[in-house]
C-alpha cells in the first residue's frame, strides 16, 4: 500500500470519531427557522415537549394563532406565506389533535431533553436523550402518518422543540378528513365551545341522538326481516333470512354508526377513541355470527337431525361432507377471531406510541389468561383433532360409556351426542378424545350383535339354533346380512349352565341394536316354548345362589 494511501486512511479514522462527537445527538441543526414569521415573543415556552404542547392549545383558545405558528416548522411554505398559512395551520392541528387522539401527557416530559429517568432499562430511549417524540399515529389516504415533535436548533438560536416539517406538510389533508364536518360548521358558536373533560356541547346531545337512532334502525332491520321471513313461501328463504337476521341487524348498525360519525358528525378523540373500535368490533360479530348461524343452517338441510336416518349407509358422504363443513367452520371462526381482533387492536390504537408499551407490559397479564383458559383452548385442539383424524364423524353410531349414541356436534369445546332414548349428552372435547369409545359406523356400517343366552349343562343348543336362524329369515333384508354372515357357538359355561352366543349380522348400525332386542324376545319366547313342552331349557338355580 503507498505511503500516501496509508495517510490517508489514518486521518479518516481519527477524524470520524471526532466528527461525530462534535454533531450534537440531541438536535436537528438547522440554519433557520420559520423566516417568515415576526420574532417569537420572549414569553413564549417551546424549551420542552410539554410546554411546546400546552402552549400550542393555549394560544389557539385565546385567539393567538399567529403566536401559535411559531410552534410549527414551516420550512416547507415561502416565507412571504408563513404568517397567514402558519396561523390557520396550527389552529387546524389542534382540531386533528383533539378529534383524532388521547394526547399522552405522560410521554411530553418537563426536561429540554425529553429524557425519561424513569424508563424501564428494557426502552430503547432508556437513559437517552430524545430529539423526535412521537405524539401519535394516524390514518391518511390508507396510510399511516405520524405526528411529531422535533428538537430543533437553528443557527445562531436555542433549541426548541416544535412540529416537524413532515406533521406540517400533512395537517391540510387530516384537517380535511377528520376536522369539522359542514354539519357541525353550521351550529351556533356556543355549541361549539367546550363543555367538560374536553367534549363540546353538541357532542353531548349528538351522540346520545345518534345511539338512539342506530338503535332504531337496527329494530327497524329486524322487524323487516320478520316480516319477509314471514310471507316467504320457500323454506330456503326462510333459513337465509333466519341465519342473517342477527348478523345484518349489526352490519347495519355498525354501519349507520361509521357514516354518522364520519361524515355528519366528527367527536372528539375520546369519543372516537371508544367509538372506532366498538364499529370494528361489530363488524367482527356480524361476520361470526353470519358464518355460526350460516354453516348451522347448511348442516341442518345436509343432514336431517330430526330423524333416524343419519347413521343409514346411504348418509356416508353427507356424515363426510357435514364433518369437514364443521371443521372448515371452526377454522372460518378462529380466523375471524383473529382477524377481527388485530383490527380492533388496530382501530384501538393499541400498536401506536402507547400500545406497545402496554402490550410489552402485558406480558404477565398474557401468560396468567393463557393458563386460566387451559382448558378451552385444550378442548378447541381436541375439536380440530377429531375433525383432522376423523374418529368420530357428525352422524356416526358410538357406543359412549354404556350409552347407544348418534354424534350431532362436534363444537369447539364440547360433543354433543343424541342417546337412543332422546337425552343428548355434552361431553367436553378433550374427554372425549381421553377415552376409548367403538364407532359403529367407522369403516362399514354392517356390524354383528351377540345375544348373550344362558341355558342349562343338559339344555340342546341346535334347536335353538335353528330358532334362530327361521327368525333371521322372518326379519326385514335390508335391516341383516345373509344368514351365513350369522352363527350361533356356545362361549362359556361354569356352574350354573352354558353361556350360548346367538351372533346376529346387520346390515346397519343406526338399527343393530333394536334388531337385536327384536331377536332376542322373539328367540326366548322360543325358549319358553320349549321348556313348556318339557325340554331343559333355562337353568334350575336360586336367585341366592345366582348371586
Amino acid at each position: 500500500m503507498p505511503l500516501k494511501t496509508l495517510i490517508r486512511a489514518l486521518v479518516l479514522l481519527i477524524w470520524l470519531p471526532v466528527a461525530a462527537h462534535a454533531q450534537d445527538m440531541t438536535v436537528f441543526e438547522v440554519e433557520t427557522l420559520n423566516q417568515g414569521l415576526p420574532l417569537a415573543p420572549e414569553d413564549l415556552d417551546r424549551t420542552t415537549p410539554q410546554s411546546s404542547m400546552e402552549a400550542l392549545f393555549e394560544l389557539v383558545e385565546t385567539g393567538e394563532r399567529e403566536t401559535a405558528a411559531h410552534l410549527l416548522d414551516l420550512t416547507g411554505i415561502p416565507p412571504s406565506e408563513q404568517v397567514r398559512r402558519g396561523a390557520r395551520l396550527a389552529a387546524d392541528l389542534v382540531e386533528v389533535l383533539d378529534r383524532t387522539a388521547i394526547i399522552n401527557w405522560t410521554a411530553l416530559l418537563e426536561r429540554p431533553d425529553a429524557l425519561d429517568a424513569n424508563a424501564s432499562s428494557e426502552s430503547a430511549v432508556a437513559g437517552q436523550p430524545q430529539r423526535s417524540i412521537l405524539i401519535d399515529v394516524v390514518e391518511l389516504d390508507e396510510r399511516a402518518v405520524a405526528i411529531r415533535l422535533n428538537r430543533l436548533k437553528p443557527k445562531n438560536g436555542d433549541p426548541v422543540w416544535v412540529f416537524s416539517r413532515q406533521t406540517v406538510d400533512n395537517i391540510p389533508a387530516l384537517h380535511a378528513l377528520y376536522g369539522p364536518t359542514r354539519f357541525e360548521e353550521e351550529m351556533p358558536e356556543a355549541w361549539r365551545e367546550q363543555a367538560f373533560w374536553g367534549l363540546r356541547w353538541w357532542e353531548l346531545v349528538a351522540f346520545p341522538a345518534m345511539l338512539a337512532l342506530v338503535g332504531v334502525v337496527g329494530w327497524i332491520v329486524g322487524r323487516l326481516q320478520d316480516k319477509i321471513a314471514q310471507r316467504a313461501e320457500r323454506r330456503t328463504t326462510r333459513d337465509v333470512l333466519c341465519a342473517t337476521r342477527m348478523p345484518i341487524i349489526l352490519a347495519a348498525c355498525s354501519g349507520l354508526t361509521a357514516v354518522l360519525s364520519h361524515s355528519l358528525f366528527m367527536f372528539s378523540g375520546r369519543i372516537n377513541t371508544v367509538l372506532t373500535p366498538l364499529i370494528a368490533l361489530g363488524f367482527t360479530a356480524a361476520a361470526l355470527i353470519f358464518v355460526l348461524n350460516g354453516v348451522d343452517a347448511v348442516l341442518n338441510r345436509i343432514v336431517p337431525f330430526d330423524d333416524d336416518t343419519l347413521s343409514d349407509p346411504r348418509m356416508e358422504q353427507r356424515r363426510n361432507i357435514a364433518t369437514r363443513i364443521a371443521a372448515w367452520r371452526r377454522v372460518l371462526i378462529v380466523a375471524i377471531v383473529l382477524i377481527g381482533g388485530f383490527i380492533v387492536l388496530r382501530e384501538a390504537q393499541l400498536f401506536g406510541s402507547l400500545g406497545l408499551s402496554v402490550l410489552a407490559s402485558a406480558g404477565a397479564l398474557t401468560l396468567l389468561i393463557g393458563f386460566a383458559a387451559r382448558h378451552i383452548l385444550g378442548n378447541i385442539l381436541a375439536s380440530l383433532q377429531i375433525a383432522m383424524n376423523r374418529s368420530a364423524k357428525i352422524g356416526d353410531k358410538l357406543e359412549y360409556r354404556g350409552h347407544i349414541v348418534t354424534v350431532e356436534r362436534i363444537n369447539f369445546t364440547y360433543v354433543q351426542l343424541l342417546d337412543w332414548t332422546g337425552v343428548r349428552l355434552v361431553v367436553p372435547v378433550s374427554e372425549f378424545v381421553a377415552e376409548p369409545f367403538e364407532n359403529w359406523t367407522m369403516r362399514t356400517p354392517s356390524m354383528v350383535r351377540v345375544i348373550k343366552v344362558r341355558l342349562a349343562h343338559d339344555a340342546e343348543v341346535q334347536p335353538l339354533r335353528e330358532a334362530f336362524f327361521e327368525i333371521i329369515a322372518e326379519q326385514d333384508e335390508d335391516e341383516v346380512q345373509p344368514p351365513e354372515e350369522s352363527y350361533v357357538m356356545v362361549a362359556d359355561q361354569d356352574v350354573f349352565g352354558q353361556e350360548v352366543w346367538f351372533c346376529l349380522a346387520c346390515a346397519r348400525a343406526d338399527t343393530a341394536w333394536t334388531m337385536s332386542c327384536v331377536v332376542r324376545e322373539a328367540l326366548l319366547e322360543k325358549a319358553r316354548q320349549r321348556a313348556a313342552e318339557g325340554y331343559a331349557v333355562f337353568p334350575q338355580v336360586n336367585p341366592a345362589e345366582a348371586a
